[in-house]
């Protein structure tokens, strides 16, 4: 059962929505209107940091749901009174230039979030809605977040130099620097189960760092997001039903998951998942598995009161996928011509 503070908290995004919808039919013109969206999306941004102090599970997702209905809700008004008042000033601005025959109006271009913002921001929103809260980890970490903690030998190879970009000079594996650039969003797991008691249900987006050569499918700086479900009883079929509830509520009802037997030092058993869209052809995400007894006791979790899982996939992958992009450094060239597409 929730207490009293859940439903105030419900009552608080009600009437935070309620106000955004209000501040928008005040405002008269498009830079009026894009900035008291701004200021709106501020206000119920505000309100989702504090869903993470919602103890009950049931009542975190609730609110959760009804925070991102209030943000949908916003942007479809917000994109119909800016296509609208779009609308208005152009005729305006062609009735008093009614006499100029040289002049050609064009449409107005305004900046926008990058392709893989607005994939990490859609994907926040989804989990969010699914009780999930936001957690951040420094991009420098130390050797044992990055490695010790989940689980890896010091001979796994992604300890090398060759995939690690270390802060340091390395001489030889056994005398590795402690700072490197994290080379994924895993050690954040780590950090919340040493500053948060379960039951934990968190994500974890960020940027992460490899020794690779850019090609059509790599970059050595990109994205990832990360979820780590911690609490007693938790089964393999909670892993398997939360990434079937993220396709259908990311993808579309049309799509469709799968899990594949593999491998990851961090968890055990662990597995590939796939989706399968309307074409029915099936495109791997990520790696998932419930999370390794070591690595819930690096984290201060006692593995015989509590079991967990955790997913990951990249974002940067994800984005490429969704808008099909046949090659993901063109997300990363600037040019103007790519991405007008994605406004």
């Amino acid at each position: 059962m929730g207490g009293a503070g859940d439903g105030h908290l419900r009552d608080e995004i009600a009437a935070a929505g309620a106000a955004a919808l209000a501040a928008l039919e005040g405002a008269g013109g498009t830079d009026a209107i894009r900035s008291a969206l701004a200021v709106q999306r501020r206000s119920l941004a505000a309100l989702k940091s504090r869903l993470g102090g919602i103890a009950d599970v049931e009542q975190r997702k609730e609110c959760g749901r009804l925070l991102g209905e209030a943000v949908a809700r916003l942007e479809r008004d917000a994109d119909a009174r800016l296509a609208a008042a779009s609308e208005s000033e152009r005729a305006a601005a062609v009735a008093a230039e009614a006499m100029d025959l040289t002049e050609h109006l064009q449409p107005a271009l305004f900046g926008t979030t990058h392709i893989v913002t607005q994939a990490l921001d859609r994907l926040v929103d989804v989990f969010v809605g699914l009780g999930f809260v936001v957690a951040e980890g420094p991009e420098i970490e130390t050797d044992f977040h990055n490695f010790e903690a989940l689980n890896m030998p010091a001979s796994h190879p992604a300890r090398s130099e060759f995939d690690t970009l270390f802060l340091e000079p390395v001489n030889d594996l056994q005398r590795r620097s402690p700072v490197l650039l994290r080379t994924h969003t895993s050690p954040v797991q780590i950090r919340v189960m040493q500053s948060v008691a379960p039951p934990i249900y968190a994500v974890m987006p960020g940027r992460v760092f490899r020794r690779d050569t850019p090609d059509a499918t790599h970059m050595p700086v990109f994205h990832q997001i990360e979820g780590l479900v911690v609490d007693r009883g938790i089964t393999f079929a909670d892993l398997a039903g939360t990434i079937e509830a993220f396709t259908k509520a990311f993808f579309g009802e049309d799509f469709t998951s799968r899990l594949r037997p593999s491998y990851f030092p961090f968890t055990e058993p662990s597995a590939e998942f796939d989706v399968r869209g309307r074409d029915g052809a099936w495109i791997e995400l990520g790696g998932c598995g419930m999370v390794h007894p070591d690595v819930l006791r690096a984290g201060g979790v006692d593995p015989e009161e509590f079991t967990g899982f955790a997913f990951g996939f990249g974002i940067d992958r994800m984005a490429k996928e969704r808008h099909a992009v046949a090659d993901i450094r063109e997300m990363y060239t600037n040019d103007l011509r790519f991405l007008r597409q994605f406004r």
